[in-house]
């Protein structure tokens, strides 16, 4: 855990539904800011060593967790699991008091984001759809990036909570515009992780010193985020951590389904999801997206 300073504020009544890499931390640092936090986790051990490690307390159901929350923040992996801790008897929608905000860290299609912005507004419950980019280290070190769809009123009262775990919160947007903007994130860095795989593949075919020619155009225009972080570990076959092939490839499958409805054209995209498709392949669906110039 991080050891980041927190902004003094009141403290709220919070639940955190998905314990995941992401979630587990995320939780953690409303914890650590002093807000009351009881969480949810389907499986019921990671919410007790989640308690162990921060306090607070867990619920056997979405629908508990969030009884006396004024704030419920979720991230689960996709639209199935979104829906499954929101709607129905035991979901958060049916513990939620009217007037509390859910917000929706997963990162899903917007039609779900939008779905249930309607399905909250009909009980009176606000809810913003709120992905993020900055992996697990951000989320581990608080610095991650939340892009933010649905009313304004919502997004003004959760954004001091959510920068316990993120340097920067914005509203971009109705219902699903946070989604969008995520996808426009993942088209941009699967672009760049593929023009970075084969560019290491031909310096390495060139007999350069790839470590030492990465510390040269990292300081020119062909510098980027995945280069500095991913780069060097390239360069050393090492694709044990990060963000996993098979979760891009969820992403961009996201990114993909919204293509064809609103008649984008995303010809590099397409080819970069099948190079991914060739990873999962080789048995690499768990290494990080940067195991791209595996393939090469």
């Amino acid at each position: 855990m991080s050891t980041r300073a927190y902004e003094a504020q009141p403290s709220r009544r919070v639940a955190f539904l998905g314990l995941g890499v992401m979630g587990h931390p995320m939780a953690g640092h409303l914890a650590r800011a002093g807000h009351h936090v009881t969480v949810y986790n389907r499986t019921a051990a990671k919410a007790e060593a989640w308690v162990k490690e921060y306090g607070g307390m867990c619920a056997a159901t979405p629908a508990e967790a969030v009884k006396a929350a004024e704030f419920v923040f979720c991230c689960v992996g996709n639209d199935d699991d979104l829906r499954s801790v929101v709607l129905g008897d035991n979901g958060a929608l049916a513990g939620m008091a009217a007037g509390a905000v859910f917000v929706d860290h997963t990162t899903a299609s917007a039609e779900v984001a939008r779905e249930l912005h309607g399905e909250a507004a009909r009980r009176g419950i606000a809810f913003v759809d709120a992905p993020v980019s900055g992996g697990q280290a951000g989320a581990v070190n608080g610095a991650l990036t939340v892009m933010c769809g649905g009313d304004a009123a919502a997004f003004d009262a959760m954004k001091p909570l959510a920068l316990n775990f993120a340097k920067a919160v914005t509203l971009l947007g109705g219902s699903g515009s946070g989604q969008l903007a995520k996808m426009v994130n993942q088209i941009c860095i699967a672009g760049v992780v593929q023009g970075l795989a084969e560019a290491v593949r031909f310096g390495q075919k060139s007999g350069l010193d790839m470590a030492q020619v990465l510390d040269v155009i990292g300081k020119g225009a062909a510098q980027s985020w995945q280069m500095e972080n991913r780069g060097k570990t390239m360069v050393e076959d090492k694709f044990d951590f990060g963000f996993a092939v098979d979760w891009m490839r969820k992403d961009l499958g996201l990114v993909l389904d919204e293509a064809r409805r609103n008649g984008a054209r995303l010809p590099l995209t397409a080819l970069v999801d099948q190079f991914y498709a060739d990873v999962q392949a080789q048995g690499g669906n768990r290494w990080d997206t940067s195991s791209l110039i595996k393939r090469l």
